[in-house]
Formats: structure tokens, sequence, C-alpha cells
């Protein structure tokens, strides 16, 4: 893969800090150390959140996790438990996290343009107790991810201002897109693939492999 070559990269903080200045104390001041009463009001009605992860080698991964509003549990003041749902068992995140623990968190509400920002040391428990509180219809997630909280700030809303995120003019039809199922085929080179069975199948599985 050739890599296109540039002739104006900063590569220092210093220039960094000639480009765009120093934050202002107020900015500076707003990281706290754990989850007081508007974090937990925020993780409460959050249905979904984007967890970013790397590896030993400093490959990064982000991984999206979503269920009912407040799926992500807080055990206390430094602590949030996330359950562990179906996926396709590739096991990316979590092979990242035995491998290096931190992990930085994003917790998104629909309609909610500002975000919570959460970084911490993560570990991966099988504790009966927590599973078992964590249960939805009956099923126990396999695991769960524990996170103990370092560092916690609020994101200011300018990036779903910009984008218009969750306004009704900003939704894109679906069938302006390729579908799944043509992306999979493409992707994974599945030359004999018939698109609307495999949909069919991707459909069924979504529907039926929630939890």
């Amino acid at each position: 893969m050739t890599t296109i070559s540039f002739t104006d990269v900063v590569a220092q903080e210093t220039e960094l800090r000639d480009i765009f200045g120093w934050p202002t104390a107020r900015a500076q001041n707003k990281q706290i150390d754990r989850l007081d009463h508007h974090c937990r009001a925020i993780i409460g009605k959050c249905p979904f959140i984007l967890l970013g992860t790397s590896d030993a080698s400093g490959r990064c991964d982000v991984s999206p996790k979503g269920d009912y509003p407040g799926f992500v549990r807080v055990l206390d003041d430094t602590t949030i438990a996330i359950p562990d749902l179906p996926g396709n068992n590739r096991l990316d995140t979590l092979i990242n996290m035995i491998n290096n623990p931190q992990v930085g968190l994003l917790f998104m509400i629909p309609g909610m343009n500002e975000t919570l920002r959460v970084n911490g040391k993560v570990r991966l428990v099988r504790d009966d107790a927590l599973l078992e509180s964590m249960a939805y219809q009956g099923k126990l997630p396999k695991l769960a991810i524990v996170v103990d909280v370092q560092e916690v700030f609020t994101h200011c809303p300018k990036a779903f201002m910009r984008s218009k995120l969750w306004s009704q003019e900003s939704q894109v039809e679906r069938g302006e897109l390729p579908s799944f199922a043509e992306m999979l085929r493409d992707h994974a080179n599945l030359v004999e693939c018939d698109v609307e069975e495999l949909q069919k199948e991707l459909d069924h599985r979504a529907a039926t492999m929630l939890h």
C-alpha cells in the first residue's frame, strides 16, 4: 500500500500549540475523576456508546455498543459495567482489552448534541452475581466489560450541530447506499454469493440474536 506524500506535516506538540493555542481554564478544569449525578443521569438514559481500544502495538479499533437506555450500569462513582452482547465472534475489542486495558468511551443520546466521554482501565468479568444483574429477558451476557474510571468530561455539541446528526433532513434513504449483503459479498470475496439470500440471512440473524 502506497502512502501519500505531504510537504507540511505537524509532528510536534509545540507546532500544534502554534496553530491552535492553549485551552481555557474552564476547558482544562471540566475534567473530573469520578461519576457525579450529571454523569449518572446521562449514562442512565444512554442507549448507545462508542468504545475505543487499541492493541499492544497501538493499532486502534472503535466498536459501537447499543441496547436499551441504561444498559451500561453504574456500579459506583468510579466503576461502570457494560454487558457484552452477541456479535460475529471476531472479538477484536475484547482481545485488545486483554493486551491493553486502557479504553475510551463516548456516550450518545438521540436528540442530545452534547456527549459524555469516559476514559479508564478495563477488566473482563464473569462473576455470576454481576452477569445475573445484567440479564435481559432471562438471557445473561457472557461477560461484563468493567471499566475503572480515570477521566470524565463532557464534550461540546459542535460536531452534532455541524452534521445535524439528529435532524430529519439529515437522514439518508437506505437505498442510496449498498446493502450490508453487497458490502459483505465484495469485502469477503463471496464470489458465488446470492446477495438477496445473504441479506435475508443477515436480517434474520440481526432480528433473532440481539441478546
